[in-house]
Formats: C-alpha cells, structure tokens, sequence
C-alpha cells in the first residue's frame, strides 16, 4: 500500500515539473476520432467504434477506454461527432474523463481529392483516488495497526480534483489511393494541474498522419470489381508534444475479411538522453470485417529500456449502419470514402 501511496504522490507531483503526455491507441486508424476530429462523418453514414487499451499491466496498469459515434449530413456535407474517453493511471487512482463534441465540412478540390476540416470541444474532468491507502503513521514496529486511522493532512484534504474544457482542430486531404492529415490537440493549453490554479498548463499535441492504398488486384483494390478486397497499405504518423516527439511506421495487408499489420514505434536518430534508446515498441495486429462490423486486436513488444512491462493489449471495434436515403434532389456529387484502413 506505500508503494502504491507512493506512486500516486509522485504522479501527481510529477504533473508540476514535467510535460503531461496523452494516451494512444496503436490502432490510431480504428480510433479515427481522437487521432483528428476531421474523421468525424468520413464513413458517410451513422458509425459506432469502442476502444481499449491496457498499456504495460506488469508494471502498472494504464488503461484507457473509449467510445465515439459519428453521422454523416449529406445535404450540408457535414459530419458531427461524440467522443467519450476514460482514462486510468495506477489501477484506477488517476482518472480522467474527456467528453467531446465534433464538426467537420467537407469539399471536394478536384476531380479526384477531397478535403475535410474539423473542430473539437471537450469537457474534461481530471480526479485522483486516495481510498484505499494506508501511510506511514498507520504502521508500528510489529507492521499495520489495525483499524487505524490516517493523520497525513494530503488525505485527509479530499481528493483533488480538475475540471477544464480542451479544443482542438484538424484536416484531412485525401483521394481512392492516398492520404494526408494534420491535426492540433489542446490548442487552448488548459491547465492540468490539481493543487495551482493555471500551472501545469497542457502542451499542444500535434500529428501529422498519411498513407496509401495500393491495390493487389483489381482496379482500385476496394472490392468494388471484385468479391474481395486485395490491398497493401503503408502508414505513417509522426507527432509531437511538448519536447517529446514519436515516429510510427507500419503498413496493412488485406485479403478481406482478414488485414494483418505491423509496427515500428520509435525516432532511433533522436536520443533525449545519450545513455538510453529511443525505441518504443514493435506492435502486431490482426483484424476481421464482415460487412458493416469490424474487430481488430493489436500487441506492443516493448524494445525500450523498461524492460518487462508486459506490453500493451489493444483491442477495437466498429460498426456501420445502413445509410439514410434521401439526398438532396438536383445534386450531382459524388461521394468519396476515405481509403484509411480500419484498423
């Protein structure tokens, strides 16, 4: 229990003097709306995805879940979307809650390429958990005193608590073969912190994230000539907050209904301190689409310096409703899905 005390006190303090990270999914593409509010809408019809992640449960656990569904107006070529995300540090201790609002227009550049841009606004609340704790002055010489009571004055000050609302913008350039987005998160820098009022201020989290779609068969590779898809995807997402940086390369192969991919985590020309690597992880992924559903489970190796932490278990859903008839009369437009693979 003063272990776990411990970890708690350091991860809050550690709030004050270092640069607060936020969670990710190695999946990004199955989690389209928190990588860039510009997806919300990008299925062209009602969508519903489900998220989780347990990052290295051999040290302590990180546990993020999350939900978001998103609706496509095809009159006004709107998107909206709802972004719910819960986010667990230390078993449970430090949470956070996000829960987001999403617009995106979109337009079509040219013949082939279409753009899309999006807002976001979150309301997040932020809490820490003491119930459960035992502290020094609970123990004697002989170990625990029981049924004691703690006099530690940072308990018996209540749970801290963090509420704050967080906006963030993003665009997406995209055609059948290729694509290219930016996104910039926490543009208004809210603060983070439980004890000083508009210290521990968020660092804006950029990416930049693109890839391409290469038919093994077929015309386009999309299963619109043939009974299934046959495709080769290279993906790319670079981003950054604060004086962290992150590299991620890796690339899909379907043969629908199955996709299998994998991943580099890592900047190995960068090193923020000379003694340690800057490798991250080697992620594999395995993914299932039958019609409107999709399933995807991904694992991290960790290759950094942690050493045994268990990796990180992923695992992602999504499904897609019919759409909606009735487009508006007179229109000729044509409608262009996102090539990004669902997983």
């Amino acid at each position: 229990m003063i272990k776990k005390y411990l970890f708690i006190l350091f991860a809050i303090s550690l709030g004050q003097i270092a640069l607060a990270q936020d969670p990710q999914f190695t999946q990004f593409y199955a989690a389209p709306q928190y990588l860039n509010p510009a997806f919300a809408g990008s299925a062209l019809a009602p969508r519903v995805t489900a998220n989780y992640r347990n990052q290295w449960p051999a040290i302590t656990n990180y546990v993020t879940t999350m939900v978001a569904a998103d609706y496509y107006f095809d009159r006004v070529n709107s998107g909206v979307g709802l972004l719910i995300q819960n986010d667990n540090q230390g078993q449970g201790n430090i949470q956070s809650t996000d829960i987001g609002l999403q617009y995106s227009y979109q337009f079509q550049l040219n013949e082939s390429s279409f753009v899309r841009l999006g807002l976001q606004g979150s309301y997040v609340n932020r809490n820490v958990n003491y119930f459960g704790l035992t502290t020094g002055d609970q123990f004697n010489e002989q170990g625990f005193i029981s049924g004691s009571v703690t006099s530690d004055p940072t308990l018996l000050a209540g749970s801290p608590k963090n509420k704050y609302l967080d906006f963030s913008t993003g665009g997406l350039l995209y055609s059948d073969w290729y694509w290219v987005g930016v996104s910039a998160h926490h543009i208004n820098r809210p603060s983070q912190s439980f004890f000083v009022e508009g210290s521990d201020r968020l660092p804006i989290k950029g990416s930049i994230h693109a890839g391409l779609r290469i038919p093994l068969a077929g015309y386009t590779g999309l299963a619109d000539e043939m009974d299934r898809e046959i495709s080769f995807s290279p993906v790319i997402l670079y981003k950054f907050q604060g004086r962290y940086d992150q590299l991620d390369l890796g690339a899909y192969l379907t043969y629908s209904p199955i996709t299998v991919g994998a991943y580099y985590r890592g900047i190995p020309f960068k090193k923020y301190d000379q003694t340690i690597n800057n490798h991250d992880a080697i992620a594999l992924l395995a993914g299932y689409r039958v019609d409107k559903f999709s399933i995807g489970y991904s694992y991290d190796v960790t290759i950094s310096t942690l050493g045994n932490s268990g990796g990180s278990h992923e695992l992602s859903l999504s499904y897609i409703f019919e759409k909606p008839e009735g487009r508006r009369a007179g229109v000729r437009r044509r409608d262009k899905k996102l090539p990004c693979p669902k997983f």
